[in-house]
């Protein structure tokens, strides 16, 4: 009889400690659940660096901007090559209506980029081709917004006021983010840069690239 209450104490104390046991195994499971976790944030990064390294160093990747055949504006250059212009009317209507409103005309054909400065931008849309001329259109009202002047990233020349941008335009070679909501992005290149970076030195070149054409991708846009 003594004997058997011993062993029944024992036992007792067994499935008392077995009871005071950590879950060993739900804290590896756990521990499991985190790695995976971990894994699949490091595949995702992996994937997003292999992404980026398709461009160059001096390229970035193109804005998350659906294209809009309406506001695609078409640069034939001189230099041989087809610059496409994604127009952003959400952000800077007035300015996207004035660039449609010119090209629509004919005004920008033949036009050269006359200040072409390497690293910064290059800036065009002048008739006189020394930075003094415009339209005959009243001057812009600023739209200044948050697009950034990216590489690429199309903004409109202006003089010392806020509101007194007309015809010219500059296409960014590199990044100069001290420019923005100081004048007014109103496009990105979406095709064509390397035509970009092409464009005659100088200011100005001594062998200016030119518009040869300009219109919008869906006609009568």
């Amino acid at each position: 009889m003594k004997l058997s209450m011993f062993f029944r104490s024992l036992m007792a104390l067994v499935l008392l400690a077995l009871a005071s046991v950590p879950p060993v195994v739900h804290a590896q499971g756990q521990g499991q659940a985190d790695a995976m976790e971990q894994a699949e944030r490091s595949a995702k990064a992996r994937e997003q660096a292999k992404e980026l390294e398709k461009y160059g160093p001096k390229q970035t990747p193109p804005a998350a901007v659906p294209l809009d055949p309406a506001n695609v504006w078409v640069l034939q250059l001189s230099n041989g090559g087809t610059v496409k212009i994604q127009l952003r009317p959400d952000v800077a209507p007035n300015h996207v209506a004035r660039i449609k409103e010119l090209t629509n005309r004919g005004f920008y054909n033949g036009l050269m980029f006359h200040r072409v400065i390497p690293g910064f931008m290059a800036q065009g849309g002048d008739p006189k081709g020394d930075g003094t001329g415009g339209s005959d259109l009243p001057d812009l009202k600023a739209e200044f917004n948050d697009l950034p002047h990216v590489r690429g990233a199309v903004s409109m020349a202006r003089a010392a006021s806020d509101d007194s941008a007309n015809s010219q335009f500059f296409i960014m070679l590199m990044p100069r983010l001290q420019l923005d909501r100081h004048y007014t992005v109103f496009g990105r290149v979406i095709s064509g840069m390397q035509y970009v970076d092409a464009i005659a030195q100088g200011e100005p070149p001594a062998d200016p690239t030119r518009i040869v054409q300009a219109n919008m991708e869906q006609p009568g846009q």
